[in-house]
């Protein structure tokens, strides 16, 4: 049994050591842990620091973002035989202390995917609105994921082979939110460990404001509902478009029918427009429910794809 710890980081100098030196050496049930820093075109000393505690550093030349940093160090994992993999970060904010309970529940077998919950409501450096957006955020993360997570953008997680083989990260932004959603529309088993973070040692380099991650995240759950349920969207759209089509048609007929006369035009028109955008609706969800089950097809095929990819890599290594 193998673990790789990832760490996305960028200009993580100063914090990166205190993380890399509190990662347990070993915990029960685990052969091996192995680290490995993916350095996101950093200006700094962090790949020298990560080299200096022993970390394997996988480096962008330019800064790619933390989806991306993601992605490769995931790759890199996967292509080194992990049976699990944990995601943290260079800022020391998670208690690194804690990976054993992170993956203690996939290595029972009871979860695919492990997520920390940072228990918000008790962080004093966040603000009463903060602290209700990430409430609100985590809930519609987890209703859109058909699944219950306190914490839905936490990133200190731990991800099974199985899973990572059945994730795909397409946005640019944050994997936290997509690969939720995912993770419960595949039916993978989500768990939720609490834990206590550290004090903080910087801003956030994510976003610039709390409004700016709002509409991030919010574009990133969007999509991703829609990759998943885009008949449920233009199903609702139908319906809303098909009442307000409706509702001035029986008007303009009820009122022709006791007046005798052809006036009300509007309402017919209004009608008709409306009728129109409901038929546009219908038709968009039918396409965009053929284009879903091409990309299931499509996402078992690279499933099947990586499962050989990595097992050759992994046994080459």
């Amino acid at each position: 049994m193998k673990v790789v710890v990832q760490i996305p980081c960028l200009d993580e100098e100063e914090t990166l050591g205190t993380v890399l030196a509190s990662i347990p050496e070993r915990i029960d049930g685990v052969d091996e842990i192995a680290v490995v820093v993916v350095d996101d075109g950093s200006t700094d000393g962090t790949a020298r620091v990560a080299r200096a505690y022993g970390a394997t550093v996988v480096r962008h030349t330019r800064t790619m973002g933390l989806a991306r940093s993601f992605r490769d160090g995931v790759h890199w994992a996967l292509a080194h035989g992990a049976d699990v993999v944990v995601n943290t970060d260079g800022d020391n904010q998670y208690p690194q202390d804690r990976i054993g309970d992170l993956v203690r529940p996939i290595l029972d077998g009871v979860a695919d995917v492990v997520v920390a919950d940072r228990q918000t409501a008790t962080i004093a450096e966040f603000s009463w609105f903060k602290k209700r957006m990430q409430r609100l955020g985590s809930a519609v993360v987890s209703r859109a994921a058909d699944t219950r997570l306190p914490d839905a953008a936490s990133g200190f997680r731990a991800y099974s082979r199985a899973a990572l083989l059945r994730l795909n990260v397409v946005t640019d932004f944050s994997y936290a939110m997509e690969t939720i959603i995912q993770a419960g529309h595949r039916r993978l088993r989500i768990v939720s460990v609490p834990v206590v973070t550290n004090p903080p040692t910087r801003e956030s380099r994510l976003f610039r404001t709390v409004f700016h991650h709002m509409a991030r995240s919010a574009t990133a759950i969007t999509r991703s509902y829609l990759m998943f349920k885009p008949y449920v969207v233009f199903a609702t759209l139908a319906a809303v478009f098909g009442v307000l089509a409706l509702v001035p048609m029986v008007r303009f007929l009820v009122l022709w029918w006791v007046n005798g006369t052809a006036g009300n035009v509007q309402s017919l028109i209004f009608g008709a427009i409306m009728a129109v955008a409901c038929l546009l609706s219908v038709a968009l969800g039918v396409l965009s429910d053929l284009l879903r089950t091409n990309r299931v097809l499509i996402e078992q095929q690279l499933e099947h794809l990586r499962r050989l990819e990595y097992d050759r890599e992994a046994d080459r290594g």
